[in-house]
């Protein structure tokens, strides 16, 4: 039976694991992370891996000495990187038998780098995937052992998109692995597939709200980081407050300004309005337009009248 060490986290890499384990293939160790409390949305990888006996690891250091001897002693066939946080350091690439394979979620080679999925809401893409290939030491770099598509739907969201990629990335494992190890998987060349683009991490200032925005900018940034991520914001001198959920309205309000209508809250932007849905101000979260024209005012946006 073929071996591999696992290193995975977040619900794509509990999808992917699932979609290993179910493709037969023996898993030695499963490397992972603890699971803050606000990451309670989604069942972890190592609550999989302990149902099945499989021994969890979480290190500190992925990279240390001891682990990378750990891992030699255990001469693993496969190693397989599933939404894992850390770069893996190249010496690690060349321990197992039949190479080291990453899962990232997008087309690559377009969406490098960190937070692919968000990023591609930000940007209004229409269609992104998930991507299995061999990993050498630059990010997100080898070649590609396969791949699938996935249309993105206007009111898509990162929650959703996650958990469609926790499912897509499941069946894509399960069914490239065996050909891997069969030796029936053809790699192609990203180089072959176009221009790669690179995006890096998510900074807290990326998710800012500004009413310079277009409206479908100012949606494209709440949909990106909807609950549970951290959410939009706008920034004000009194303060800061957090769109959870908006929708594109037809109902104009200025920019910069707010509006109370009949089908809740508008704010508007460049060339249009967003309705908000849920606003969180000081930790605390509202459906209510009550609160959230409330504490608009106590951040003096102002309010237009029409």
């Amino acid at each position: 039976m073929t071996r591999a060490i696992v290193c995975a986290y977040s619900p794509v890499g509990h999808g992917a694991l699932t979609g290993l384990l179910e493709a037969g293939i023996e898993v030695q160790a499963l490397y992972t992370y603890p699971q803050p409390t606000e990451d309670a949305w989604f069942e972890a990888p190592a609550s999989l891996a302990e149902r099945y006996g499989i021994p969890v690891r979480m290190e500190p250091d992925f990279n240390a000495d001891r682990v990378f001897e750990t891992i030699r002693d255990e001469a693993p066939d496969l190693l397989l990187s599933f939404y894992f946080r850390e770069m893996i350091q190249a010496r690690f690439l060349e321990l197992p038998r039949m190479g080291a394979c990453n899962l990232h979620g997008s087309l690559l080679p377009a969406y490098r780098g960190r937070a692919p999925i968000n990023w591609a809401l930000v940007r209004g893409e229409t269609e992104t995937g998930i991507t299995l290939h061999r990993m050498t030491p630059k990010p997100d770099d080898g070649d590609i052992l396969g791949q699938t598509r996935m249309p993105i739907a206007w009111d898509e969201t990162a929650l959703s998109l996650t958990l469609r990629m926790a499912e897509a990335g499941k069946k894509l494992v399960r069914r490239i692995i065996p050909g891997l190890i069969q030796g029936s998987i053809r790699p192609l060349r990203q180089s072959e597939l176009g221009p790669s683009t690179y995006f890096g991490g998510r900074r807290p200032q990326d998710s800012r709200l500004d009413f310079g925005m277009t409206a479908l900018e100012a949606f494209n940034q709440v949909r990106a980081v909807a609950d549970p991520w951290p959410n939009a914001f706008l920034e004000t001198e009194h303060g800061q407050l957090k769109l959870s959920w908006a929708l594109p309205s037809e109902t104009p309000c200025p920019a910069g300004a707010f509006r109370q209508s009949p089908e809740g809250v508008l704010l508007g932007f460049a060339d249009g309005s967003l309705r908000v849905h849920a606003m969180r101000h000081h930790g605390v979260r509202s459906e209510r337009p009550t609160d959230h024209a409330l504490w608009l005012k106590n951040l003096d946006i102002p309010e237009f009248q029409a």
